[in-house]
């Protein structure tokens, strides 16, 4: 029998929300928003441990209680310089306790909305299938592409094209094996994608946002609140 983890990156600034303190550490609906994108992954049975990499440095994680996450919460300060780096560093860090065919499901810190049955559905969809799945939708809008004058050059078809999110789910050995040959990908399953795996596109939904501007920290409390309802 195989094994469930998760590994949450958050050793980054959030630069873009305009705000002193890291992103993670923002207070969203009475805690800090990285509490909450942790939550829903505690809230899972088969997820096992839950570990959040940190920033070496970090300041703000031990300002915070976290006993009610606990026992499966674990802390690992050894982020990186990015997100790859970040996800790298907690690979090594866990490689005593996670075994090669186990399951490593990466979520991001800024995803706060994340709810327990998102996780449910993405371990029941990827099942044992090796090479992995993510949780996305479809995208609905029409794209543009843009030229360098941020005018339109063309219009890009929809059909078949779909919103990356997370948690995304490979094998530990997977996972790290992907990471150390691509370097600098902005997601898991790019890296994956490079060793020639296709994963498996799970259905979630917009609910599952990532907090990326200020007005985005606004959605995600009205998102919470008229969940608990």
């Amino acid at each position: 029998m195989t094994d469930h983890f998760a590994l949450v990156p958050a050793a980054g600034s959030g630069s873009r929300m305009g705000e002193p303190l890291p992103k993670q550490y923002l207070p969203l609906a009475g805690r800090p928003l990285l509490h909450h994108a942790i939550a829903a992954l505690c809230q899972v049975p088969a997820v096992r441990r839950v570990y959040v990499v940190l920033a070496v440095d970090d300041g703000q994680w031990r300002r915070h209680d976290w006993t009610s996450l606990e026992p499966k919460l674990r802390p690992l300060f050894c982020g990186g310089a990015s997100r790859a780096e970040t996800v790298r560093n907690g690979l090594r860090a866990i490689s005593g306790e996670v075994g090669a065919l186990d399951w490593v499901l990466v979520h991001d810190a800024a995803r706060p909305c994340l709810a327990a049955h998102h996780v449910e559905r993405l371990l029941r969809e990827v099942g044992e299938d090796d090479d992995g799945g993510i949780l996305s939708v479809p995208v609905a809008d029409t794209l543009k592409r843009a030229d360098t004058e941020s005018r339109i050059a063309a219009t890009v078809p929809r059909e078949g094209l779909w919103q990356a999110q997370t948690p995304q789910m490979f094998r530990y050995h997977t996972l790290r094996r992907a990471l150390d040959r691509a370097r600098d990908v902005t997601d898991e399953s790019s890296a994956v994608e490079a060793l020639g795996l296709r994963p498996k596109l799970v259905a979630a939904d917009a609910t599952n946002l990532k907090v990326t501007y200020p007005l985005d920290l606004r959605l995600a409390e009205w998102i919470l609140a008229n969940r608990e309802r």
